[in-house]
């Protein structure tokens, strides 16, 4: 048996950060080792490795050293948070622009086209990053059961509920490459050799859909459920519902128009359906639902409570991080002695004017009342939760973000690119001086996100049902939208597309910078609309007291369809691969 490197590995990702409740775990394995490299009389391998026999230990009934392992595949999961080259993923979508925006920054580089097979630009080059952990996730699974774990969970050893948690990370991280790539080698249990044959071919779309699927389903009832009985120790853990919520998503996704109907190469398995089915729309209606039924999960009262809350009702699967006030420093604004900003996020005009009136009329609908010389008046409340903009409070002052102003003052310093900086995820800093330590756990999984996929998925196998109003009108009510005739702003008897536009707009707005914008624009493929022209921003002239509105064109993006609705295979997996089939057009 070869041995095994006992890893904490966390890429060449410097923004993930040690996930806080596994730190005295990783000094432990520290300890160890340090233990281990003491006693050189006893000393059968290596130092710095450590046997599969020690990890998977037949003696140890706490499990303590497979539950190690266990933490290091939670390892691989991405912490959003300005991870992608520092910025947000989203600001490589029509929702934002890096206020860094050179032509070697890694989302302009996404947002223009600029790359190529050899040039995955490093933080989206995530095709090994990820088989690392499904490998790990296959050495959990193969090895658990020699342990005699004696802690248990419902009547049966706690080992079961961690093989079933390293089969969730393993569903996930698929369904991380199958949104990048299509189709993937699905590797089943096996963990590969030095000696064994690894020129495999990719799986089919559908049979990686099927996988993930499956799998879900299969762990489901092994998990922990919710509410969990020790939520401080353990809500950073996948439960049932986790489970139920990713099967829900891949098969919103697979039932999409990237995946099902138009696939970009119409006869190649590996990019998509060849066919397209309407039931599949019905299967990822029915999954959302069944999240829904579990009535476990319900929306916040008020939304940015969702994002400094830990523990919520909304929260399905996080990426647990420490308290700090780092997005602040990254993405609040310039001109604060007292509180450090560099501004990193620069969302944009489109983002800003998708943001209905508080009525929930649309900015252009000529009975909305909006004004476009006092333009962020009476909008959606959603809008001062997700954008700063000219005059918002914020630091004890009010944001000056014409030109010239304290928030953009021009000249060399960072600063926002488009009059706009991010404000979701942020603290409450509204009244404040300085700003301090607050939630920052990273949503992979909330309920908003079912409720809006369910909303979608039945819109568009049974039409603008009543269940779809509601499920749309429940987003908007806790968003601090109008009631007004009781529809909360949306027209009584859409069809079918008139809805679909509806719900595509409250994803934008629910779920910026939540890493969905950006995939979803190539789900739906609108992606060659809406990047193939200039992303916007707002220029304000002050002139005593006036202020004059301009908008402006901030970034030339640029997307080739239909090549970029998948990411290339990397290069060098294609080189040393010959069963290894790259995308259409790479």
């Amino acid at each position: 048996m070869p041995a095994l490197t006992l890893s904490f590995d966390f890429g060449h990702h410097k923004n993930i950060t040690i996930m806080k409740s596994f730190n005295k775990i990783i000094l432990a394995a520290a300890g160890i080792l340090t233990i281990m490299a003491g006693c050189k009389k006893y000393e059968q391998f290596p130092v710095d490795k450590v046997t599969i026999n020690y990890v998977f230990d037949k003696k140890d009934s706490l499990g303590t050293n497979a539950q190690m392992f266990l933490y290091g595949i939670y390892a691989a999961l991405q912490n959003g948070h300005n991870r992608v080259g520092n910025d947000y993923l989203d600001a490589a979508s029509d929702d934002a622009m890096s206020s860094a925006s050179v032509s070697s920054n890694v989302v302009t580089i996404l947002s223009t086209a600029s790359y190529n097979s050899y040039t995955i630009p490093a933080g989206e080059n995530l095709w090994a990053y990820y088989y690392a952990g499904i490998r790990k996730a296959n050495e959990f699974v193969n090895n658990i059961d020699v342990v005699p774990v004696l802690a248990q969970y419902h009547g049966y050893s706690m080992k079961y509920v961690w093989k079933s948690e390293a089969r969730f990370l393993r569903a996930l991280y698929y369904f991380e490459l199958v949104k990048r790539y299509g189709g993937v080698p699905l590797l089943g249990n096996k963990v590969f050799t030095i000696t064994d044959n690894v020129a495999l071919p990719r799986n089919s779309f559908a049979d990686c859909i099927k996988y993930i699927v499956s799998e879900c389903d299969a762990i489901k009832d092994t998990l922990m459920s919710a509410p969990l009985s020790n939520p401080n120790a353990d809500y950073h853990r996948p439960t049932k519902g986790a489970a139920m919520a990713l099967k829900a998503k891949v098969l919103l996704y697979a039932a999409s128009p990237l995946f099902n109907g138009q696939n970009i190469d119409a006869s190649n398995p590996l990019t998509g359906y060849t066919d397209f089915s309407s039931d599949r729309w019905a299967q990822a209606a029915a999954a959302e639902k069944a999240v829904m039924d579990l009535n476990v999960y319900s929306l916040l009262p008020s939304f940015k409570d969702v994002f400094l809350t830990q523990n919520s009702s909304e929260n399905i699967f996080i990426r647990q991080t420490d308290n700090s006030s780092s997005i602040e420093t990254t993405n609040g604004p310039v001109g604060f002695t007292g509180a450090v900003g560099k501004g990193q996020t620069s969302p944009t005009q489109q983002l800003v004017d998708a943001f209905p009136m508080k009525s929930g009329l649309a900015i252009t609908d000529p009975a909305s009342g909006y004004n476009p010389d006092n333009p962020y008046q009476n909008r959606d409340p959603r809008l001062t939760y997700t954008v700063l903009y000219n005059g918002a409070r914020w630091l004890n002052s009010d944001l000056q973000l014409y030109e010239g102003g304290a928030s953009k003052p021009n000249g060399s310093l960072q600063q926002t690119k488009t009059g706009y900086y991010m404000r979701k995820f942020m603290g409450n800093f509204e009244n404040t001086n300085a700003y301090a330590a607050h939630v920052i756990d990273w949503q992979i999984l909330r309920y908003a996100d079912v409720v809006l996929g369910y909303a979608e998925a039945l819109n568009e196998s049974a039409g603008a049902t009543p269940e779809v109003y509601n499920a749309v009108i429940s987003i908007r009510k806790r968003a601090g939208i109008d009631a007004g005739t009781g529809n909360y702003g949306l027209k009584a008897g859409m069809s079918k597309a008139e809805m679909r536009a509806i719900i595509q707009n409250e994803r934008r707005l629910e779920m910026a910078f939540e890493e969905n914008r950006y995939w979803d624009i190539r789900r739906w493929k609108i992606a060659e609309t809406v990047m193939n022209q200039p992303q916007k921003g707002i220029s304000i002239v002050k002139i005593g007291s006036s202020l004059t509105y301009n908008v402006v064109n901030a970034l030339t993006t640029k997307f080739e369809a239909p090549k970029m609705y998948l990411y290339p295979i990397p290069y060098d997996e294609v080189l040393k691969n010959p069963n290894m089939k790259q995308n259409p057009g790479w």
